[in-house]
């Protein structure tokens, strides 16, 4: 059986805050991934959650937002705006783009 194929893998700190982020490349598309991508994208402090956006089995994707996590569908589109939708919201949360840890300062975003 082939395996998912990890495209992205990122983790940082500004200050409290933690972000992660995980994409994968499915071997095929699935009902719930139509994209072929499975995903996680964490950001949190103090061990809670601020904003989630992934996709597990079963549930598609969607996004989970403030200390009880409620869910909300997430329309996927693309990775690229995916990320973009993902970051923006982060930064609503205190995450500074500007700063070193930002991964858009890298090549990898």
């Amino acid at each position: 059986m082939v395996k998912a194929h990890l495209l992205f893998s990122y983790k940082a700190r500004q200050g409290e805050l933690l972000m992660e982020m995980v994409l994968w490349q499915l071997p095929e598309a699935t009902a719930d991934r139509p994209h072929g991508i499975k995903y996680r994208l964490y950001l949190g402090r103090e061990g809670r959650t601020l904003v989630r956006y992934d996709n597990e089995s079963g549930k598609g994707d969607h996004r989970h937002v403030g200390p009880d996590e409620a869910e909300q569908p997430y329309a996927f589109t693309t990775v690229e705006r995916l990320l973009e939708d993902f970051l923006t919201e982060c930064e609503l949360f205190g995450w500074r783009k500007d700063d070193e840890a930002d991964p858009r300062r890298s090549d990898g975003v």
